[in-house]
């Protein structure tokens, strides 16, 4: 029998969390990035560690000291596919390391874990996904899992690694802390969770809400790219909340400010250029920040062209794009929509 020890709270001395990425991964703690299936959750964290290796900033971080990561991963090659999009992040891949699982595969429990934290001096760890290092504990019992997650716990805390695991969601809905694949114990043992899904807005458009958050007020959501020729890229905060973007919502839901940003730009420029400053006059009547009307119009393309004192927006040449427009022939507010092709060349560029 263990010997009975007692810790008083007045002998505790306080301490302040500090965080990687305020506030949505802290050091020392676990946090979870979850989401479905090729939503970008392991793209979201590579471009994480990415910024980690050359101290580059995060949305709503300034630039920090660079430092190294661990990236486990189950599910891609290292070669073909961490490699080069690491690269293409812009990562230093000097300092990205990973524990070599050739003569043994890797657990949530396995000592090496701390032993490479501290060999390494790393600031950030990456378990993906976290079902695949259970070490054939049962995903589902609290018995099976709840001793691994506390043993990573103590882990983080005692090297200071921010300790992130991706994981996969359930395919029913529900509450958030109930759509984690396996065991809710690995959710209850995350003090921070970010939850990453596809929105409105173009199919490259990801969103990431934060759902959970144990040690600070819960950050904004945010919305990120992935497009094929140009890659990652933030796109700044996202108006979704983590029903919406789980589909938990039932009734329909108000346009985003995103989309609505869009949608004016669109019927703005479907018979052709449109001065910029009565788009923009027509946003801030609708309530549409210029921050986000900005990103609808990178998102759409838009050209900016100066004709004598007066900018003027338009559609790339040869573009085809849906027009949305109200309908009101049945009384129900509904929307349709047009298909306009745009063949208009651009009499110049620049910015707005």
């Amino acid at each position: 029998m263990a010997e009975l020890k007692i810790v008083t709270m007045s002998d505790v001395t306080a301490e302040q969390v500090e965080f990687l990425w305020a506030p949505y991964l802290p050091f020392g703690k676990i946090s979870i990035i979850q989401g479905d299936p090729n939503e970008g959750k392991t793209t979201m964290a590579l471009a994480i560690a990415a910024a980690v290796t050359t101290g580059a900033a995060l949305p709503g971080c300034g630039c920090t000291i660079p430092g190294s990561v661990i990236f486990q991963t189950a599910e891609d090659g290292l070669a073909d596919t961490i490699k080069p999009r690491l690269e293409q992040l812009g990562a230093d891949c000097g300092r990205v390391h990973v524990i070599d699982e050739g003569e043994q595969q890797l657990s949530l429990s396995d000592e090496r874990i701390e032993q490479a934290i501290v060999r390494m001096g790393a600031k950030l760890l990456i378990i993906d996904p976290v079902q695949a290092y259970l070490g054939g504990a049962d995903m589902h019992s609290a018995n099976g899992v709840r001793p691994l997650m506390k043993q990573l716990a103590d882990v983080a805390g005692r090297t200071g690694c921010a300790t992130v695991i991706i994981g996969h969601l359930r395919k029913t809905g529900g509450k958030p802390q109930y759509r984690g694949l396996g065991s809710i114990d690995i959710y209850a043992a995350a003090r921070s969770v970010l939850t990453v899904g596809s929105v409105g807005g173009g199919d490259n458009i990801r969103a990431v809400v934060h759902g959970k958050s144990n040690l600070a007020p819960p950050g904004a959501s945010l919305a990120f790219s992935i497009d094929p020729a140009h890659g990652f890229s933030w796109q700044g905060e996202y108006d979704i909340s983590i029903d919406d973007l789980l589909g938990n919502n039932k009734q329909p839901q108000p346009e985003n400010q995103f989309m609505k940003a869009r949608r004016l730009i669109e019927n703005a420029l479907r018979h052709g250029a449109a001065a910029a400053a009565e788009i923009m006059r027509t946003a801030e009547e609708q309530g549409i920040s210029p921050k986000t009307l900005n990103r609808a119009k990178s998102d759409l393309g838009v050209v900016s062209s100066k004709r004598g004192d007066h900018w003027y927006w338009e559609m790339p040449i040869d573009v085809v794009y849906t027009v949305c427009r109200e309908d009101s022939q049945d009384g129900q507010g509904g929307q349709a929509a047009e298909t306009t092709a745009l063949t208009t060349l651009p009499t110049g560029a620049g910015v707005a």
